[in-house]
């Protein structure tokens, strides 16, 4: 796709180099969706149909056995999702998201990577999109995986 990259992914480009950059970058999402904070992603990589960040594994977001949350990776994967659709969007559509249909599959005994994806012609078909998301152990090991669904419109004219 030949298009220019919207608002936000032109942003993220801008940021990326800059000392800091990518830490604030995901800040300025948390401030915009507080609760994202709550696990404190951190982008890795951020392109057109694609977000990777990671939630480090800490005592604010771990369960009674030690592990992360499978909660918290949720909201990590949301937070993936949400700034993978925000990149990626054509500027006539809008979202929002209308379902989650997830799998624990291990446990998450380290620092997990969240990740969104979306086929890249996707936006051309339809109100729903599936965006595909799983969380990553440091060894490489699924822990969670599924797809969020989308709604997608037009925006209204104004």
């Amino acid at each position: 796709m030949s298009e220019r990259p919207n608002k936000v992914l032109a942003t993220y480009q801008k940021m990326e180099s800059l000392p800091g950059g990518k830490t604030l970058f995901a800040m300025a999402i948390c401030r915009k969706a507080p609760y994202f904070g709550t696990v404190r992603p951190r982008i890795v990589t951020l392109k057109r149909n694609y977000c990777e960040a990671v939630i480090k594994k800490r005592r604010a977001v771990e369960n009674h056995i030690g592990t992360v949350h499978v909660i918290a990776i949720c909201n990590g994967l949301e937070f993936a999702m949400g700034v993978v659709a925000e990149a990626s969007i054509p500027s006539h559509l809008r979202w929002i998201p209308k379902g989650m249909d997830v799998k624990y599959t291990a446990k998450a005994e380290t620092d997990i990577r969240v990740i969104a994806e979306v086929a890249e012609d996707a936006w051309d078909n339809g109100p729903d999109l599936p965006v595909r998301v799983r969380g990553v152990r440091d060894d490489g090991t699924v822990v969670v995986e599924g797809t969020i669904h989308l709604w997608v419109t037009e925006k209204p004219q104004r």
